[in-house]
């Protein structure tokens, strides 16, 4: 974890230099816009965290209804599962990557982990409302039709070529 905040730093603080660089106070704009992000995306993050939390400490003493039906011998059932909590989970990856990361804590298979995070950037329902009204309900369907089988079809490829590697 350190390497990837440090990453994250070195780039934030290179965004800033140039901001800086640039004049105009566009480094302070850039951090007003940052303010508003923290007040708009704190409250789903923690929201976020607490589920995944909360997910690996009930599955952990859970973890027979794990094992049967996230776990690696939940076979088909658990990606098909996945590929539908995924569709249903609203919110971008702030909310997403927490909770995927708790199911693995807690011993969800490779196939259900890449499933549930494939139905969620494919099929997301809470997506579907602001498509029709910017792309039309016409380009939606086939979108939606085009992509139905990717989830599954992702779960089943982790499972079947990655499932020792976690």
């Amino acid at each position: 974890m350190v390497t990837p905040t440090l990453i994250m730093g070195i780039i934030a603080l290179l965004m800033l230099f140039f901001g800086y660089q640039q004049g105009n106070n566009q480094h302070i704009e850039g951090l007003k816009v940052t303010l508003v992000m923290i007040k708009q995306m704190m409250p789903l993050l923690v929201l976020a965290l607490v589920i995944a939390g909360m997910a690996q400490v009930l599955s952990s003493q859970q973890q027979e209804f794990i094992d049967k039906w996230l776990g690696p011998e939940s076979g088909m059932r658990g990606i098909l599962i996945a590929s539908a909590a995924g569709t249903l989970t609203p919110g971008g990856p702030v909310v997403t990557v927490p909770i995927l990361a708790g199911l693995l804590r807690s011993g969800s298979s490779v196939g259900v982990a890449v499933a549930y995070l494939t139905g969620w950037g494919a099929w997301s329902l809470a997506r579907l409302p602001l498509e029709i009204a910017i792309l039309g309900w016409k380009f939606t369907v086939i979108r939606v039709l085009s992509v139905c089988l990717l989830p599954p079809l992702a779960g089943l490829i982790a499972q079947t070529f990655f499932a020792k590697t976690l």
